[in-house]
């Protein structure tokens, strides 16, 4: 009887363990999805870069930007950062702005100045948190990359890595969106 009792007892610690996990994924993939933000306001935020100084989001207003979020132990990042570090200089003058956000442990710091400096990234690098992340949706794949356009609209997403020429052609879309002053006349 008391072996019954406790099997019962976890077949329903199980099931109810399925439904919370079950609703947290639900909620997390209506959240994460980009119909959700494509053309919305991308979420602002303010982080710290790895140098201490801090950058906010919406003071980018008026260049297009390519906001990647990526970890020093991600494998596909470090295939990708090459292509973004190029898209940088190719793209810079045109008013794209790359910022990467690592969202790696808060003590990695010294790892992720490393890491930026053996890839030569050329953009700013913020300390990601979990409130960011939940902000564009939940981050259940690095890298995840937005692309904002100049009005601070997200133009599109990639999950995970893709090839380069899936980074540039968004990068174009970005580039190609009208910047606050021209929106503000028509």
């Amino acid at each position: 009887m008391k072996r019954t009792f406790f099997v019962l007892v976890a077949i329903l610690l199980a099931v109810g363990l399925m439904i919370v996990t079950a609703r947290r994924m639900q909620s997390r993939s209506k959240n994460s999805s980009i119909g959700a933000l494509r053309g919305a306001p991308a979420p602002d935020f303010t982080l710290k870069t790895i140098d201490g100084k801090s950058l906010k989001l919406s003071d980018l207003r008026g260049k297009a930007v390519l906001l990647n979020f990526w970890a020093t132990w991600c494998a596909p990042c470090k295939i990708e950062t090459p292509w973004i570090v190029d898209l940088q200089n190719q793209y810079a003058a045109q008013g794209l702005q790359v910022v990467g956000v690592s969202m790696d442990d808060e003590s990695e710091t010294e790892g992720i100045k490393k890491f930026a400096q053996e890839m030569h990234m050329n953009y700013p690098i913020l300390r990601g948190n979990e409130d960011v992340g939940n902000a564009y949706g939940g981050l259940e794949f690095l890298p995840t990359t937005y692309f904002v356009g100049r009005d601070g609209n997200v133009t599109g997403r990639i999950l995970g890595l893709k090839g380069r020429g899936d980074l540039e052609d968004n990068v174009k879309k970005a580039l190609a969106s009208a910047a606050p002053s021209q929106t503000a006349q028509r």
